[in-house]
Parts: C-alpha cells; sequence; structure tokens
C-alpha cells in the first residue's frame, strides 16, 4: 500500500509516531467541542492545525502532521485496585524535526478524552472497611447506597516527552514518556480528589507487545481519495499496548476537607503509593491514523498553513 513518492523517512516517521501515540489513548481529560471532518480527515476532528507551532512548521526542517488514536477499551491497575478503562481518544499535532525530534501539539481543550470509569466496588471497595472512626461512619452509610459510585478519569498533566521513534515499529522497547494523574470522583470525595499531580504524575511509558498492521491512504485536502493527492494518511491498527514500570503515589485532596482522613483510607486499602512494577496499563486494540501532507519539501515553506487550509477545508 506504500508508494514510493512518500519516501521512507515519512512512511518510517509515520509508523513509530503514529504507533508511539496509540498506547496514550488509555488517558483522558476534560472534552472539548469537535469538527466533523470529511472523507478521510473524518477521525482529525480536533487536530491543532491551528497552532502557531503548527502553522510556523516549513515542510523542510519541521514536518507537521495530524495525529488521532482510539481504543476501545482497556484497564489499569495501582496497586491492588484495577479499573476497567471504556472508550479513549487521543488527537494531537506532531511536528516532525530534522534532527529527528519531534514537537507534541496539544488541542486547546486537551489532547486526551475519556469516558469515565467505574471503579468496582464503588467507595466501599475503595476505602472500606476501615480502623478510621470517622470513615468506619462513611462506610455504614454506603452500604447500599447510590453514593458508592466512583468514577474514575485519566488525564494528561504535562506534554508527552522522551518518543523514541524505533521503538514505535518494534516491540518491549518504551516509546514514549507521558505524564499523568487520576481524578477520582464522587461526593464523599470531593471535586479535587486525585492519584498523582502536575509535580508528582504517575509516568507512562508504554510499549508495543505485537506489531500494529499497517496501511496506507492517499487523498485531496478537502478529504477526498486520490491515489495522487497531496495528502497521505497511515493506519496503524489492532496493537495491544502496555507498561508496567511505573510508580503510584498516593491519593491527594480527597475527603471534603476531614483532613486527610479519606486519603489515608483510600491508600491503605488500595496499597497507595505503589513502587514500580507493581502497577499496569493495558490499551487493547488501538486504531492509530496519521496524515500529512504528500512528500516532504514539496510545500515549503508553508506547509504548516498548508495544512491547515486542507483541514479547514474537509471541515468548513
Amino acid at each position: 500500500m506504500m508508494r514510493i513518492s512518500l519516501g521512507a523517512r515519512v512512511a518510517t516517521t509515520a509508523t513509530a509516531l503514529g504507533t508511539a501515540l496509540g498506547v496514550l489513548t488509555s488517558m483522558g481529560t476534560a472534552t472539548a467541542a469537535a469538527a466533523v471532518p470529511n472523507g478521510e480527515w473524518a477521525p482529525f476532528t480536533r487536530c491543532p492545525v491551528d497552532a502557531p507551532a503548527m502553522l510556523a512548521a516549513d515542510g523542510l526542517d519541521r514536518t507537521p502532521q495530524c495525529v488521532v488514536s482510539t481504543s476501545p477499551n482497556g484497564s489499569i491497575k495501582l496497586g491492588r485496585t484495577t479499573v476497567p478503562t471504556g472508550k479513549t481518544n487521543l488527537q494531537m499535532g506532531v511536528v516532525q524535526n530534522s534532527d529527528g525530534t519531534s514537537t507534541v501539539v496539544a488541542p486547546p481543550g486537551g489532547a486526551l478524552v475519556a469516558d469515565p470509569a467505574t471503579v468496582p466496588g464503588g467507595l466501599l471497595g475503595l476505602m472500606c472497611p476501615s480502623d478510621i472512626p470517622v470513615i468506619t461512619a462513611i462506610c455504614v452509610q454506603l452500604d447500599n447506597s447510590s453514593l458508592n459510585k466512583i468514577t474514575a478519569t485519566v488525564e494528561s498533566v504535562g506534554a508527552p516527552y522522551d518518543f523514541d521513534q524505533t521503538a514505535g515499529i518494534v516491540t518491549d522497547k518504551p516509546i514514549v514518556a507521558l505524564p499523568v494523574r487520576i481524578h477520582l470522583e464522587n461526593p464523599f470525595l470531593g471535586s479535587k480528589c486525585y492519584i498523582g499531580t502536575a509535580a508528582k504524575p504517575i509516568v507512562l511509558r508504554p510499549k508495543n507487545l505485537q506489531f500494529p498492521e499497517f496501511g496506507m491512504s492517499f487523498f485531496h485536502g478537502d478529504g477526498t481519495v486520490a491515489e495522487d493527492g497531496e495528502m497521505s494518511r497511515v493506519n496503524l491498527t489492532g496493537a495491544q499496548q502496555n507498561d508496567s514500570t511505573f510508580a503510584v503515589p498516593g491519593a491527594d485532596g480527597c475527603g471534603l476537607g476531614l483532613l486527610g482522613l479519606v486519603d489515608a483510607a483510600v491508600n491503605a486499602k488500595t496499597g497507595l503509593p505503589s513502587a514500580a512494577g507493581k502497577n499496569s496499563v493495558t490499551l487493547n486494540n488501538t486504531q492509530t491514523h496519521l496524515a500529512g501532507l504528500n512528500a516532504p519539501g514539496t510545500f515549503a515553506p508553508d506547509a504548516g498553513k498548508r495544512l491547515a487550509k486542507n483541514w479547514h477545508s474537509a471541515v468548513d
């Protein structure tokens, strides 16, 4: 499905970066308004094509690309607690630099969006039973109560770093470092209950467990499929990805001003803080797509502006 005019450099970069970013689809933040592009642009609803770093890409030293990666389900294990994940979505811009490094650009509303996951057992499973009297009283109220339900959402708290392009096309090699935190939500927990913070994040370094299936298509700027199109889209599908090397800090900010008692109860029951090797994240059936201008250099020095124009033509 590849075509020689695209060049080995673009194909390798697309494969590596696309697969690397595929592992990030377990992450989530607040949702943002999404566009509805046409044709081959359809998956790229939030590509930050108008970001200064993307617009400034010249197509020679800096090549702009859009990336989207989704997963229907997976799981994340923190200490003694495992939480299933639902549908997840990552979208971002990537500027590939001629020296082999990459610059990641997130959409205005955040790169990572995920359905909140329900924590098995709710608060009863997360912090009960407890030998702390105040927590014991809460546990009694939770029994058979709708207040028992708790959701967890994984959020990015910093830009990804340490991309390894070659790791994206092999197995068992860390692809990228991603700092995240987990937002726990329930009326008893308050609105600021997190595992991990911006200052002390959970850092995921996922890797491929098997090779993804590779495909490529070509299209005009408005998204219409065409073998002679100026755009190309790499498709990397079906890979399962995992990381079991990260450490997890204790919960913080939970419990509506109960002076850290809820934090202590959650940490004691779930086994937090948890050292590296006792935690894991797994993403199933990742579907990653990467779109960029065909043939680097053709649209220099305005490659970033051309990419933005094409994306908008498929949306407007």
